[in-house]
């Protein structure tokens, strides 16, 4: 087994490892090894890639703590699919490196994806504000000029004409609060703003 020594910067350094064709073997056997469950098998590969598999995430997705969370997901990943390797397919390394490089095109995607849509958001809330406030400067007017002309209603009207209009209720539900029929509240409503037009001065 591979002695691993950390140096301060936390990147691994192999004293006496094997290289080339060796060292591809060596990740082949200790992946190999992991697809059975063997743990330690697996530490011993991810100290001798792990560097690697960081540098990689980190030249994808252009910042330290993603690059760590993707380097780690992809290690988990590895983990659970391990028994998928196939030796005669490539190396071990090649294999690792691939599951890194697509969590980190995931991440970025993810990324841009959010970006996007926090901007599309922004812009639709700025158009829905702006518009919300314009439409309640009108209706705020249009209440103040019909409140004037209310007082010119008989009561039956304005009472109706209040709960339709102001209140937000609907004729079914006039009708229910008055307790008159569905009919006569619409009559009432009707009358009610027809007169709040001829008052108002609107156009018929």
């Amino acid at each position: 087994m591979d002695h691993v020594k950390r140096v301060p910067d936390g990147v691994p350094s192999h004293e006496g490892a094997p290289s080339g064709g060796d060292h591809a073997r060596r990740l082949g056997e200790l992946l190999q090894l992991a697809s059975r469950g063997d743990e330690a098998a697996f530490a011993e590969l991810y100290d001798a890639t792990s560097a690697r598999a960081y540098g990689l995430a980190l030249r994808v997705v252009r910042n330290p703590a993603h690059a760590e969370e993707v380097t780690q997901e992809a290690y988990l990943d590895a983990w659970r699919t391990s028994s998928r390797f196939d030796p005669a397919r490539g190396s071990a390394a090649g294999w690792l490196l691939t599951i890194v490089h697509r969590k980190a095109v995931d991440r970025v995607r993810s990324a841009e994806a959010a970006t996007a849509r926090d901007e599309n958001y922004r812009r639709e809330s700025q158009v829905t504000e702006h518009d919300t406030t314009v439409e309640s400067a009108h209706a705020s007017l249009e209440a103040q000029r019909v409140r004037g002309a209310v007082a010119g209603l008989t009561e039956v009207q304005r009472e109706a004409v209040e709960l339709a209009f102001f209140g937000g209720y609907t004729h079914t539900e006039v009708a229910s609060m008055l307790d008159v029929p569905v009919g006569t509240a619409k009559t009432r409503i009707r009358d009610g703003l027809i007169r709040l037009r001829d008052a108002m001065g609107v156009g018929a």
